[in-house]
């Protein structure tokens, strides 16, 4: 999904889809694997989290980061941020492995 073109809201102008990280198809695998629901929202823009996470009637924003990046490499986006700090509901989690991503399904939702 790299770099494909979104369409664009009435006059608006198009915007480029951000980039996978390299980790998705695995969380998204192992989550999936253990029951949730997952949407995948990584092409959605405005800093909107990667996926959204459904299980035992609760709604997780996750934000996926690429573990063998650099750390520098894994920072937040302006718009991510921006995201992250005004959510009202459970915090945005950001996680980097389908292990890491598991764990914090279970523990929210026990």
């Amino acid at each position: 999904m790299a770099d494909q073109a979104v369409a664009p809201k009435a006059g608006g102008p198009v915007r480029r889809a951000g980039r996978t990280d390299a980790n998705q198809t695995a969380v998204v695998a192992a989550l999936r694997l253990l029951g949730c629901s997952v949407a995948i929202t990584s092409g959605a823009g405005g800093g909107l989290p990667d996926i959204i996470v459904g299980f035992r009637g609760v709604n997780l924003l996750i934000e996926l980061k690429d573990g063998e990046k650099v750390p520098s490499a894994k920072r937040l986006t302006p718009a991510e941020q921006h995201f992250v700090d005004n959510w009202k509901g459970l915090p945005v989690k950001i996680i980097e492995t389908p292990a890491e991503a598991v764990n914090y399904v279970l523990a929210v939702t026990r």
